[in-house]
């Protein structure tokens, strides 16, 4: 499974890459650092609560969003036992 960059997990997001990076470099770094060490699953859940501020801030464009891509649930395997 191939992850997004920093750059593209801020778009689906809905926040500002480049207005992000530009009035708030160090941030940006900063948490730019801690996406690539980590996955970005768990990047979210650590970050949830600047996630809203910084999107509030930065919004992105609507034509700029990056459709998120969803792999669809597989159905659940039922499996009969076996009588003897």
């Amino acid at each position: 499974m191939e992850y997004p960059d920093f750059k593209t997990w801020l778009k689906q997001k809905k926040i500002d890459p480049k207005a992000f990076a530009s009035k708030e470099m160090e941030r940006f770094m900063e948490l730019k650092k801690l996406f690539d060490q980590v996955n970005p699953n768990s990047f979210t859940a650590q970050k949830l609560f600047l996630i809203n501020n910084i999107r509030r801030a930065y919004p992105l464009q609507e034509e700029e969003a990056v459709a998120v891509k969803k792999k669809p649930m597989a159905k659940p395997r039922i499996v009969k036992p076996k009588t003897n």
